[in-house]
């Protein structure tokens, strides 16, 4: 029990952009997060395209673009355990044929567990909503068919009419989850900032159901992959309370890719990015394209960038 008159210590979460297979530098990414800010990391989430392929042959023959080894394995032998609990969604690159199975979300590995294809969780006293996948107009209200091809593979990383209404549904979420971001959030930050710090991706990435999941949850925080790019910004408005959203890169360095936040009860008290330390926002702080951190140099070596499917 926690002695009298003494506060609890703060829940630190951290979220993963999209792992790609690379399990082992995130492991050391999160053990550098927890030395900084100096206390353990209670639980992970990532945001689709995780590639938690089972075996080695799978790995090469499902995510051919890649050379990455299929460190997944690892874990589901035993071989190796992560430190922290790791929840993800699917993104639009996943072992399909195992995903399948676990459309409610599963554990796939001591500690590695699946949250499925849409819902909501209470993970360490927090309402987390999540929705897989990305948007395909042409396959949404098609039924799901078990990934026995290829194509029905690449189908199966696409949601559905159904899920989105499950997740619609939902009201006092503290933090959601998706693989693609909500359309027009570019726009936003481009209204709010003439002259960005940066440049600005293309105002047209994104879909329109996802926007309209979350202008309808209005989840207090929305962590967002797939488009391989960190991305800050607020939806708010008249009679809508805001809606801070973080998009992650992939997992080639921490400092876009890896973003963390600590909460006293439900509410957050400090987020950052990176495994440095530095907080990046704090209540009452604005939460768009100037928090993001300052990175420089490119991408080497086998991070070099991954086309999105």
């Amino acid at each position: 029990m926690q002695p009298l008159g003494v506060m609890p210590e703060p829940l630190l979460v951290a979220a993963l952009g999209d792992v790609h297979g690379r399990f082992h530098r995130v492991e050391t990414w999160l053990d550098a997060l927890e030395q900084s800010r100096g206390r353990p990391v209670a639980m992970v989430l990532a945001v689709g395209d995780v590639e938690a392929f089972r075996r080695a042959d799978d790995h090469r023959r499902k995510a051919a673009k890649r050379t990455m080894p299929a460190e997944f394995a690892e874990y589901a032998d035993g071989v190796r355990r992560v430190k922290r609990p790791l929840y993800f969604i699917g993104g639009n690159n996943e072992d399909f044929e195992a995903l399948h199975d676990f459309q409610d979300g599963g554990e796939l590995a001591p500690g590695v567990t699946y949250l499925g294809r849409a819902g909501v969780r209470e993970l360490s006293g927090l309402r987390v909503g999540y929705l897989s996948g990305i948007h395909a107009p042409r396959f949404i209200d098609q039924p799901l068919k078990r990934p026995v091809t290829q194509d029905l593979m690449k189908q199966a990383g696409y949601f559905r009419t159904a899920e989105v209404e499950r997740v619609m549904s939902l009201r006092d979420v503290d933090l959601m989850l998706v693989h693609e971001w909500p359309r027009g959030i570019v726009q936003r930050a481009r209204e709010e900032n003439p002259s960005p710090p940066r440049p600005l991706p293309s105002y047209w990435i994104g879909n329109g159901v996802t926007r309209r999941l979350v202008d309808t949850v209005q989840p207090k925080w929305l962590l967002c992959g797939h488009s391989h790019k960190a991305f800050a910004v607020t939806l708010e408005g008249v009679g809508r309370p805001a809606t801070r959203i973080a998009c992650l890169d992939q997992a080639t360095r921490p400092e876009e890719s890896v973003f963390w936040l600590e909460y006293e009860g439900r509410a957050v008290v400090r987020a950052g990015w990176g495994v440095s330390g530095a907080v990046a926002w704090e209540p009452g702080w604005r939460w768009d394209l100037s928090r993001l951190p300052v990175v420089e140099g490119g991408h080497d070596g086998d991070d070099a960038p991954v086309g999105v499917m």
